[in-house]
């Protein structure tokens, strides 16, 4: 019988093996698999409702989102730390050089509201008084034709991609050769939240945001192109059509050739149903660009 006791164990465990292969899930990704992704404070909440959607029905997957800035994702996903980075601006000249490998795919198109509090007089604005603003030139509201106040400036810091094109493209106007800067009063502020929340609780401050953060409690400025320009509300409908000035594109980034499970999720994020999640979230949709 001591003989035999081996062989009934190996029988037992193969027995088992076989019983388990047979109740193994049917779910649509069953590898196991854990995806994550790092970068934009814009791009986070959005991202988190994609990998909630996601999971949903892949249950074989985890997707974990963190934020840290556009900048930080870029370098996580450029050195290895995270699999997928996100950013709310195109890559620099210096991180397409750093990080020749990395690949670009554009989730959403993003309207920049400028905000200011509903207190505050002023319904428009151009680019090139958003940028004085912003420069400093213009210091009191009074000057603008609103009331005598001073003028309280509000961005996001600087490793906030929101922060990079708000300068590249409002203050310098997409001038390449233009320097201007923002004035050095200027409050830097982490999150998207922090900024529509100072233009909420303070009558002379200024500020700008992505169009799904815009809460009803600030006012949002039409912007016009040139002074003399026509001056246009965001909306998904003014940025699809290309008539409102201040919109980007929000992207995800994936380094080199990826693996079967990202790949999956990045054509997830750009296919109906993502795209779907994206009109829900008040960005507009990639497709409709």
């Amino acid at each position: 019988m001591k003989k035999l006791l081996p062989i009934v164990l190996v029988s037992m465990l193969i027995a088992l093996a076989v019983f388990g292969a047979g109740c193994t899930s049917s779910n649509n990704t069953a590898s196991g698999a854990k995806l994550q992704l790092a970068g934009s404070t814009s791009v986070q909440p959005h991202a988190e409702l994609l990998a909630k959607a996601f999971q949903a029905n892949n249950s074989g997957v985890q997707v974990f989102v963190q934020g840290g800035g556009s900048s930080a994702g870029v370098t996580a996903v450029g050195t290895g730390t995270a699999d997928i980075g996100m950013s709310s601006a195109n890559l620099s000249a210096s991180q397409k050089s750093q990080y020749p490998n990395l690949k670009a795919v554009p989730i959403a198109v993003d309207g920049i509201a400028i905000i200011v509090n509903p207190a505050n007089p002023i319904t428009q604005l151009s680019l090139q008084q958003i940028s004085d603003i912003y420069s400093g030139k213009y210091q009191n509201w009074s000057e603008l034709g609103g009331e005598d106040r001073p003028i309280v400036r509000v961005s996001r810091e600087t490793n906030s991609g929101t922060h990079v094109y708000f300068l590249e493209q409002v203050l310098r106007l997409g001038e390449k050769d233009n320097k201007t800067m923002f004035s050095p009063d200027t409050l830097l502020l982490p999150s998207s939240q922090g900024i529509t929340s100072e233009v909420r609780d303070n009558p002379n401050a200024i500020g700008y945001d992505g169009l799904g953060y815009v809460t009803p409690d600030v006012k949002v400025i039409a912007v016009a192109s040139e002074d003399q320009g026509a001056y246009i509300l965001p909306s998904a409908e003014s940025v699809n059509q290309g008539t409102y000035p201040v919109a980007r594109d929000l992207y995800i980034y994936s380094a080199g050739q990826p693996s079967a499970d990202i790949q999956e999720y990045l054509d997830w994020i750009v296919s109906a149903e993502g795209q779907a999640i994206v009109t829900d979230n008040g960005f507009v949709p990639i497709a409709n660009e």
